[in-house]
């Protein structure tokens, strides 16, 4: 087996600073930053420099390694105070997706049980680093699993980028892609330019360029068209939460995408490790969604393309009811309907 195409991880652990892939600037430059404190981590997430659930969660848990490393308390239950305080912090960075809560819990309640501050920091050092590593294994999985739905020449449609750089390794949705590559299992990828911020076409598209996979761009608004012209054989998207019942909240334009599965008889898959589950959620109602900017509408690429003082309404993500899910694929399996009867047998 040939090894992976390769890609620059988008976050890496430097003892005294993070270095992250800054994904605003791709792809015209790749760009590299490093992050020096937590306010640094909070802000790379609120801008999206680092985007992707997944991601989200190992920049927050090395931010809180940082904020502690760097904590000059003496008093333990002091040290303890500020950390947490940082911890909530960079909760406050951005509202859905749900890996950035489930790593910051790993990491308080790693905080909690330390009896020295010393502990503290190689503890919460530990941890942030086992979240990585658990991320980038779990995506191994879930492009294992997704790879088996597909056959040798499919066309597959994709929305937003849940790739590489939006994880530890290899991706959610785009996983099986790169496995597929380095099998000599060919697929055509369709990738949807997934507007206002365009992930689509800055980062998928680059990022399976430079894999070498097969992919071809199109903006938004010609997905159904091209799912009837191209024959596209299935769509697989990643999620940034999912409730109890299979709802799920991805990157906003993958409502619309579920939609016309249904209507051309296609399956329809959502790619995620355990940790986007949120099984507090009974159903997507609950899920919050993220209203951004009105400039990533009113602006592209910092060119103004509409009217000064247009009205706008950005919600940065919808929810796909479960009924339109084919399946989820996760690290333990493809998870099937009935979901809020099998979930709980694959997310613990």
């Amino acid at each position: 087996m040939t090894t992976l195409a390769p890609l620059p991880y988008s976050v890496q652990w430097e003892n005294t600073h993070i270095t992250l892939l800054n994904q605003q600037a791709l792809p015209a430059i790749t760009e590299f930053i490093h992050l020096h404190s937590v306010e640094d981590v909070y802000d790379s997430i609120l801008t999206l420099k680092v985007r992707g659930a997944p991601a989200i969660g190992l920049t927050a848990a090395f931010g809180v390694a940082l904020g502690a490393k760097q904590e000059a308390a003496t008093d333990l239950a002091d040290f303890k105070k500020n950390v947490t305080e940082h911890i909530e912090r960079l909760a406050s960075s951005r509202p859905t997706a749900v890996n950035l809560f489930w790593a910051l819990k790993r990491m308080k309640n790693i905080l909690q049980e330390a009896q020295s501050i010393s502990a503290a920091k190689e503890a919460l050092v530990f941890e942030a680093k086992a979240i990585f590593a658990e991320d980038e294994e779990m995506c191994r999985k879930i492009g294992e699993h997704g790879l088996s739905l597909f056959e040798k020449g499919d066309s597959v449609l994709t929305h937003c980028n849940a790739g590489g750089i939006a994880t530890a390794r290899y991706g959610t949705a785009l996983a099986p892609f790169h496995l597929a590559k380095e099998r000599n299992f060919p697929l055509k990828v369709y990738a949807c330019e997934t507007r206002p911020v365009l992930q689509g076409a800055r980062l998928t598209a680059w990022e399976l360029m430079q894999a070498g996979v097969d992919v071809t761009l199109i903006s938004d608004n010609m997905a159904a068209h091209t799912i009837h012209q191209k024959e596209i054989d299935a769509i697989i998207v990643g999620a940034d939460r999912i409730a109890a019942n299979g709802d799920t909240a991805n990157k906003i334009g993958t409502l619309g995408l579920a939609i016309l599965a249904k209507h051309f008889g296609i399956p329809f898959y959502v790619a995620a490790p355990s940790s986007t589950f949120d099984l507090s959620l009974e159903s997507g109602a609950s899920i919050p969604i993220e209203e951004r900017d009105g400039a990533e509408i009113t602006y592209i690429q910092g060119i103004r393309v509409a009217p000064e003082d247009v009205s706008t309404f950005n919600p940065a993500f919808d929810v796909t009811p479960h009924h339109l899910i084919t399946g989820i694929i996760t690290e333990n399996g493809i998870i099937t309907p009935e979901f809020a009867h099998n979930i709980p047998n694959f997310v613990k």
